[in-house]
């Protein structure tokens, strides 16, 4: 019985069906026949189906419509650099000798990978934030920038005017194009700080921060990181002067941008907020003026004397945040001044995280600013996740003024809003306070 078992043929066995095997050769069965759809036959169009197609916008020439067309600060810096002269341009997008600490500044925040959360409730984003005892309504303020009528005639009143309107703080430079009261006069109702340069004279310097005070500013931004001028050769190579000098090349220059030459010629002549006339590059201006001996006694010196805010701005080292803080500083600007000072200056980014620790440590509850290299709102959105309170930008700004004046300025803010507002959202996060370093990674760390 066993043996027949085993050798029964089973019917699923290829010895049962030897003549319904196909040969290698045979031509394998057809699909069935399907009907095409409709939607897949070709034919010729009606007109009723091209209209809703053709439905061409008139062409806008506007301010407003050609700043609308920028959806990045780069654009709005490509609109900037057809519309100014050579020499105020560099001077703005320029920095310090190889301009390799610029390019590092900009890059840290590229290499960086956002770490998003999923499920969370964000339809509701709120940018909102606390600096300094008053409330901004985003996490970003205008840096102080000097000689800014140079870049378009409408100035720091457009940049003031631009933040009052956005709700956050605008700086004057002392090496500002407007007096302190007349931007305080255009911007009445906005928060407006002051940054000093301390000068040899300090008489000078006491006067300065006697009508910052009366001029309602909350804040005094003191700058440590310009001991001396830093080698900023694209403003030697273009011949760059305050004011510009009409030579050959600028004549040459301006028949590329008249708008520019007609509103720098048709206003009133660049006057400082804190200095007289000067006529001059700006490293002699700088080396002249600037004190080269200050000391950590110099802050003890503004401490007593101011009595609002005070910032030191120019922090580049654990160690000296520290010890300003205990000199009286109540926030300290994490800056290489925009890499145009020392070249190979360490990157604010990436020391950031650094200094939130050491506050921590010591228990101090000192804001920590941040500007240099900011480029869009995903920037700064990294730079709160890594630990700071509030960002600055200059560049970017100065950008916006270039391409559109107060337009333009506004134009930089709303990009910039834009950008936090869905970067935050696809973090899955709906307000500063909830940003952590959990948010960042740093790529190759």
């Amino acid at each position: 019985m066993e043996d027949a078992l085993t050798n029964t043929i089973q019917p699923n066995s290829p010895e049962t069906t030897p003549e319904t095997t196909p040969a290698p050769d045979a031509s394998p069965v057809p699909h069935p026949a399907r009907a095409i759809p409709a939607a897949l036959k070709r034919r010729i169009p009606k007109y009723s189906d091209l209209a809703p197609l053709m439905q061409f916008k008139k062409p806008e020439f506007s301010k407003e419509a050609r700043l609308k067309r920028a959806s990045t600060i780069w654009e709005l810096r490509d609109m900037a650099k057809r519309r100014t002269p050579q020499a105020p341009f560099d001077y703005t997008d320029g920095a310090a000798e190889e301009e390799i600490t610029l390019r590092r500044a900009r890059q840290a925040f590229l290499d960086i990978e956002f770490r998003p959360g999923i499920l969370r409730n964000v339809s509701s984003v709120d940018l909102t934030t606390e600096i300094l005892g008053k409330t901004s309504r985003l996490p970003v303020g205008i840096a102080p920038t000097g000689f800014t009528r140079m870049m378009q005639s409408e100035g720091e009143y457009a940049g003031s005017q631009a933040a009052e309107a956005a709700g956050i703080p605008y700086t004057l430079s002392t090496m500002g194009t407007a007096s302190i009261e007349d931007v305080a006069a255009a911007a009445p109702n906005g928060r407006n700080w002051f940054q000093l340069y301390l000068w040899t004279d300090r008489d000078r310097s006491l006067e300065l921060i006697d009508r910052a005070a009366k001029a309602g500013n909350d804040t005094l931004m003191v700058t440590v990181d310009t001991a001396v001028a830093g080698a900023r050769l694209r403003d030697v190579r273009n011949g760059m002067t305050i004011p510009p000098a009409l030579s050959v090349k600028t004549v040459l220059d301006a028949s590329y941008r008249p708008a520019w030459w007609f509103n720098f010629l048709t206003h009133e002549p660049l006057t400082f907020a804190s200095l007289s006339r000067y006529t001059g590059t700006v490293a002699d201006l700088i080396n002249s003026m600037f004190d080269p001996t200050l000391t950590f006694e110099d802050l003890d010196w503004l401490r007593e004397t101011w009595k609002g805010n005070l910032v030191v701005k120019g922090i580049q080292t654990v160690e000296d945040a520290r010890k300003v803080v205990d000199h009286g500083a109540d926030g300290v600007v994490v800056s290489n001044h925009g890499g145009r000072q020392l070249d190979r200056a360490p990157i604010p980014f990436h020391l950031l995280p650094a200094v939130k620790e050491a506050f921590s440590r010591d228990n101090s509850d000192a804001a920590i600013i941040l500007d240099t290299g900011i480029m869009s709102g995903a920037d700064i959105v990294a730079a709160l996740a890594l630990g700071a309170d509030f960002t600055l930008i200059g560049r970017a700004y100065l950008y916006g003024l270039m391409a559109g004046g107060r337009a333009g300025v506004d134009r930089t803010l709303q990009i910039l809003e834009k950008d936090m507002a869905r970067t935050m959202a696809l973090l899955g996060v709906s307000s500063i306070s909830d940003l952590t370093p959990e948010h960042v990674r740093l790529l190759g760390k």
